[in-house]
């Protein structure tokens, strides 16, 4: 008796299944890793590869990604045969073009973008919250609807054919997200901060200069990188507002030459040159801010 007892209370042992070994799961991640990362690095590189190439390698029968011979001097023929087409469309006059849209943009949008999160963020007022709403809500309109409209009252003004259309509306915190990713991390600095300031005899202007900025350095970072990448490839806008060639930036100077080059053979490896051009900025700035620029998106993106 008693021993049918015991034989009742003695557990019963489970056989569970065996889990893979933790280096299994951590190969085949970085194996999804690899896979992802070639099929958006095999574009880039044939795109580098095509640039180099002669007029002669261009239309083979046989995949080269190394060309033999490599032509490097295409980078400087191509804007030859740019100013042959225009004389005022040289290399330095395109570069400074994209650089002046790109750089007063960028600094626009950080310096709106940074006033209205604080505002969003560390002041309690009537409708705060609605207004932001709305705000976020403007992100839903493609920025196809607003471009005849805009283009109506730029005319209006009298400031088509300039770089105003392109530089002017960055100070109005055009960027909503750009406001809600700020606002993010406003939310997760403590306040204990803000009011010993306050208590020190700090207005809010000083605050915000003194205290603030300096604490949301990586989401600033962060928004740098994103504006020159946005601004630094915007085609629609210049397309639109600008109309004499010596005032194109990169991206619509591009396009010209390809018309321009539209009754010829297709010579694919000087536009393979200037696309290669353009990239190589945003990849060196994101490269060299990588680190600060995932910090920023992340804290931004989930605390608050």
């Amino acid at each position: 008796m008693a021993t049918q007892t015991a034989e009742r209370e003695t557990p019963q042992v489970v056989d569970q299944p065996q889990r893979p070994p933790a280096g299994v799961g951590r190969i085949i991640v970085y194996a999804l890793l690899i896979a992802g990362g070639m099929l958006v690095l095999i574009p880039f590189l044939w795109m580098i590869s095509t640039s180099l190439k002669t007029q002669d390698q261009l239309f083979t029968n046989q995949i080269n990604f190394i060309p033999n011979p490599a032509a490097p001097d295409n980078y400087v023929q191509v804007w030859g045969r740019l100013q042959s087409i225009n004389p005022q469309m040289t290399f330095w006059r395109i570069l400074g073009n994209t650089l002046f849209i790109t750089v007063l943009a960028m600094f626009g949008e950080i310096f709106s973008a940074s006033i209205v999160a604080y505002g969003f963020s560390r002041f309690r007022w009537r409708g705060r919250d609605l207004l932001f709403s709305i705000m976020l809500a403007t992100v839903m309109i493609p920025g196809i609807v607003t471009r005849i409209p805009g283009f109506l009252i730029w005319r209006e003004l009298g400031l088509l054919d300039t770089y105003d259309p392109l530089t002017w509306p960055s100070l109005f915190a055009w960027g909503p997200l750009f406001v809600f990713l700020m606002r993010q991390f406003f939310l997760s600095i403590p306040r204990e901060i803000e009011e010993a300031a306050i208590m020190d005899g700090a207005n809010p202007a000083q605050v915000y200069i003194y205290i603030m900025l300096p604490l949301i350095k990586p989401i600033l970072l962060a928004i740098a990188v994103l504006s020159f990448q946005g601004n630094w490839n915007n085609f629609q806008g210049p397309l639109l507002y600008i109309s004499t060639p010596e005032k194109f930036p990169l991206a619509v100077a591009m396009r010209f030459f390809d018309q321009s080059l539209s009754k010829e053979a297709p010579q694919w490896q000087y536009m393979m040159a200037m696309a290669t051009m353009m990239a190589a900025p945003v990849l060196l700035l994101y490269f060299l801010a990588q680190k600060q620029f995932l910090e920023g998106i992340n804290i931004g993106g989930v605390k608050g």
